[in-house]
């Protein structure tokens, strides 16, 4: 282990945590292994570059290493750093499930198999011209052309309405 320099600490730190934010997880387990090699393991800050590391190896695939560290962190003598490792050993040891084939979604490969792709036919120049609606002519002789006694009844209830209204 080197002297802790801090500031290249801090630099390869937060490196690896905004690498590990942006889903960059090679990079950012580059630069947390550096910064862990920087910083002691009994400081509260190297354990929490080893508990991103751990993090970082999860996501990364790379499983077994982040057991191993885990199981380490849980001797750590910061107590937060500690409680961290165990809760994330239980979820790293936890049993991965089976989910069932209909719960998944299949998403095609685009790169597989061009042949049977829909290719894609450009509009042609010739615009379509859309014929005019006809217009479709009433037959007068068929409309209903008797009083109605409705309207009647409407037009009388309503001068009365109006009426009682310009008395009040």
């Amino acid at each position: 282990m080197k002297p802790i320099s801090e500031s290249e600490f801090n630099n390869l730190y937060q490196t690896g945590k905004l690498a590990f934010e942006k889903g960059c997880y090679r990079l950012s387990i580059e630069n947390l292994e550096k910064a862990c090699q920087l910083a002691s393991f009994y400081t509260r800050v190297g354990g929490e570059a080893r508990i991103w590391l751990v993090n970082a190896y999860e996501a990364g695939r790379e499983t077994e290493k982040a057991i191993a560290l885990c199981e380490e962190l849980t001797a750590h003598p910061h107590l937060e750093t500690k409680k961290q490792a165990l809760r994330l050993l239980y979820i790293l040891k936890a049993p991965q499930l089976k989910r069932p084939e209909e719960w998944m979604t299949k998403i095609p490969d685009l790169n597989a198999d061009t042949n049977n792709l829909i290719k894609y036919n450009p509009p042609s120049n010739g615009k379509k011209i859309k014929p005019p609606p006809q217009i479709v002519l009433e037959d007068f002789s068929k409309i209903n052309t008797k009083d109605n006694r409705f309207i009647w009844l409407s037009l009388i209830v309503s001068g009365l309405t109006l009426t009682g209204l310009l008395f009040l």
